[in-house]
């Protein structure tokens, strides 16, 4: 869906092994709040493709936009938001680098949560998690079963991407939300803290795996509605 008004458009982007369905739970609240709403599909092999799947998104619609980043999306978001129709970022469990900042590095800053040991590599560059990372770390909120469909889901990552660059960081020069997961085993709970905290974000904790979108969408989506209420008002 499209805007096609002055209305704000929500586009949300999705995280490393996953796709846009992420936001499954999300996008029938955004639509029973009247929200024109898009979810990009990134290829998930780099940072500048991805960027190019979201700028591709943001060429198409009209009017305003809550840009939305989940994980690896926030990253995303952080390279292709500068795009004068951004009006806001809303951070889910999200990285955010800084210029010439990796989401490497900032992984690397805190120790490493118990979830980044169930990756895998394939040995030809491309990075999965094993179910049990899934069921115990990524969606431990969640029914078993369906943190079991999730991980038969996943697209491959490659691994490259923790290797690659923002530039111009969108959050320096638009208001920010940020969703800590207090309970996520993925992205360090710190590291999270951090980052809303040096973006000066309005920040919401939420006692949830870092599959908060998922388990808890109500309240992601009621983060998303502010930040869509922010810019309507501006």
């Amino acid at each position: 869906m499209t805007s096609t008004s002055a209305n704000p458009t929500v586009i949300l982007v999705h995280g490393a092994w996953a796709d846009g369905s992420s936001w499954q739970k999300v996008i029938p609240l955004l639509l029973k709040a009247e929200i024109s709403v898009v979810a990009v599909q990134n290829p998930t092999s780099s940072l500048a493709d991805d960027a190019a799947a979201t700028r591709r998104i943001l060429n198409s619609v009209e009017g305003p936009v809550v840009l939305v980043g989940h994980s690896w999306g926030g990253a995303v978001i952080t390279e292709a938001g500068n795009d004068p129709k951004v009006k806001a970022l809303v951070y889910v469990a999200a990285f955010a680098p800084k210029a010439g900042e990796t989401v490497g590095d900032q992984v690397g800053r805190y120790p490493a949560p118990p979830g980044l040991s169930q990756i895998r590599n394939d040995g030809a560059g491309y990075l999965t998690l094993s179910e049990e990372g899934w069921v115990n770390d990524v969606g431990q909120d969640l029914p078993k079963e369906e943190a079991r469909v999730l991980s038969v889901l996943q697209p491959p990552l490659a691994a490259s991407t923790f290797g690659d660059k923002v530039t111009e960081p969108a959050w320096a020069s638009r208001p920010t939300w940020y969703i800590v997961s207090t309970q996520d085993r993925v992205v360090s709970v710190d590291l999270e803290r951090e980052l809303a905290a040096a973006m000066g974000a309005k920040t919401t904790e939420l006692a949830a795996s870092h599959l908060s979108l998922l388990s808890m969408p109500e309240a992601v989506t009621g983060v998303i509605l502010d930040a869509v209420a922010a810019v309507e008002t501006a």
